[in-house]
């Protein structure tokens, strides 16, 4: 498949690889042109958000190794092949047979050239799945959203506004539907999912209706929810219940905490991560293992008091898209990225954690 290429840049900014800081703003939005280059590697299938965000916050290494967890369509694969030298490899993680596909169809030369690597699995495993890899890992990407396909795909039934099967799993051949995951659970047990998943409040009623329904396709379950709610909160009750069930489905948070401790044992001294989350669950768990390399809210503390982390941020804050962006692809929206990068050495006790 042909597109359109970022032109190759002759280097790389790697910034102050020490302290891990770039020239990348502390409250930052992408700017027009930035827009422009994440159209440029948009296909149907789907547009990568905050490509030219990544680039200049993830790239320190133009000849290393760079791993993107999520692979999704290729977008953010072929973004990195761009900017990254001949001698580079990017490997691509997804555990979505259609997602491996079409970004196989779509990087074939580089796949051909030994530049990129196809790796069907769940980013969760990020060990195993890295185990064989006998080059330093420069950096590793992870957008945790949906793929635009799989939206827009009614017989995946990630989505309300279209009737289809209510599946919602990421690897349709393994795991339990969302059909089956709310025939199995009581009623009280699909309202915690849908109160700790989608934070809605009306979860209760709205998993009283829902049961009663015992929905087999999205259509009847975006009855049962339209029903349990006034009209006026429709809208926003249906993205979080679609939102909770997805995420209880693939094990999203579960998963998420496997693998960011992960790419932290993974990555070389002096590697960086970005992560780009859609929804508050997701950003601030990704926001205080970034701070803190841990998740927990104790910090752990030298002798001295002084918060230890094996993180120096690159991102003081999350940079999101720009309206011209978010015109373009709405689903922008709501994603907030965030980059660290791993210390060179473990933090000494003189070293302080920084504000974020």
């Amino acid at each position: 498949m042909s597109r359109s290429r970022r032109p190759r840049r002759d280097s790389i900014p790697p910034g102050d690889r020490a302290s891990g800081r770039t020239s990348l703003r502390a409250e930052t939005r992408t700017t027009p042109t930035a827009a422009r280059d994440a159209l440029a590697y948009a296909t149907a299938y789907h547009a990568p958000v905050l490509a030219s965000a990544v680039l200049d916050g993830l790239v320190t290494d133009r000849d290393g190794v760079y791993v993107d967890g999520t692979l999704g369509g290729g977008g953010h694969s072929a973004a990195l092949l761009d900017a990254l030298s001949e001698t580079s490899l990017v490997i691509g993680i997804d555990q979505d047979d259609e997602a491996l596909a079409t970004a196989r169809a779509r990087l074939s030369a580089e796949e051909a050239a030994g530049r990129f690597r196809a790796v069907k699995g769940n980013f969760g495993d990020l060990r195993q799945l890295m185990a064989d890899v006998d080059r330093p890992i420069a950096g590793i990407l992870l957008d945790l959203g949906v793929s635009s396909h799989q939206l827009d795909a009614a017989e995946r039934g990630f989505a309300f506004s279209a009737s289809g099967p209510l599946d919602m799993r990421m690897d349709p051949t393994t795991g339990e539907s969302a059909r089956d995951l709310i025939a199995r659970l009581s009623a009280d047990a699909l309202a915690d999912v849908i109160y700790q998943y989608g934070e809605e409040r009306r979860s209760r009623a709205i998993a009283r209706a829902v049961k009663e329904a015992a929905p087999e396709t999205t259509g009847e379950l975006t009855k049962a929810v339209r029903q349990s709610v006034p009209n006026r909160e429709e809208t926003k009750a249906l993205a979080r219940v679609f939102q909770a069930l997805r995420i209880a489905v693939n094990r999203e948070m579960d998963v998420l905490e496997d693998v960011l401790p992960a790419a932290l044992d993974v990555l070389a001294p002096g590697g960086r991560l970005a992560v780009i989350a859609y929804h508050s669950l997701e950003d601030r768990r990704a926001k205080q293992f970034l701070r803190t390399g841990r998740f927990s809210a104790t910090v752990e503390k030298d002798l001295y008091g002084n918060p230890l982390t094996p993180w120096v941020p690159v991102t003081r804050k999350a940079i999101v898209a720009d309206e011209a962006e978010i015109t373009q692809n709405p689903r922008a929206r709501s994603a907030r990225l965030r980059i660290a990068q791993k210390h060179l050495s473990p933090p000494g006790p003189s070293e302080r954690h920084p504000e974020a």
